[in-house]
């Protein structure tokens, strides 16, 4: 009997929360509608196998996110730390990049810089390492791409690469390689409902 391939999730949070308040609210209501549990996302992930239904088993959930500044952003970064906190104590690993604060803020909102770029690092970096056999990107972001298609050029039959996405009536994009049949996970309402936290943690 085969050993399970191992499995690793990176998840990209803000291109992750924003996509399913779009997919699945409209991006209406409170602030929780968006918010996931990294390690529920991961073991839904895991339990729908590797390439041609091979076994995994879930070895790292990665989840790249945002950090407010404690200075000028005190309530925010506050429930920031509480979200990141639960997340460890789940299981997950936290890569937080400071947020980039703009001169003219708060009239023009803190960005986001450097997720992107992390995420795909550890994406290549791990795969050059052989931490993993299996390696998903949660995130529609094509600055994705070439982390994707390095692993997949320079590792084919060895590293098994995937996206995941939320998909609805109103919502069917995701990560593509050109001239490749990129496997995606697609999740529906459903799935976000397994995997949903709708802790508020600004109290």
């Amino acid at each position: 009997m085969l050993n399970p391939l191992r499995l690793v999730i990176f998840i990209d949070a803000q291109n992750t929360y924003r996509g399913a308040r779009d997919s699945f609210f409209h991006n209406s209501g409170p602030s929780v509608n968006g918010q996931i549990s990294p390690m529920k996302l991961g073991k839904l992930i895991e339990a729908r196998g590797g390439p041609n239904g091979a076994s995994c088993v879930l070895t790292d959930v990665r989840i790249y996110t945002g950090r407010p500044d404690l200075r000028r952003a005190p309530e925010t970064y506050a429930a920031h730390i509480k979200q990141c906190k639960q997340w460890q104590a789940d299981g997950a690993t936290v890569i937080p990049h400071q947020l980039r604060y703009p001169l003219n803020w708060p009239e023009q909102r803190a960005e986001e810089k450097g997720i992107d770029v992390a995420l795909s690092v550890d994406f290549v970096t791990m795969a050059v390492d052989g931490d993993y056999d299996v390696g998903v990107i949660m995130s529609t972001d094509t600055d994705m791409r070439p982390a994707l298609e390095f692993v997949v050029k320079r590792y084919s039959g060895r590293r098994h690469v995937a996206v995941a996405a939320w998909r609805s009536q109103d919502n069917t994009y995701r990560l593509l390689i050109p001239g490749y049949n990129l496997w995606c996970h697609h999740l529906y309402r459903t799935d976000y409902d397994a995997v949903a936290d709708f802790t508020d943690y600004n109290r």
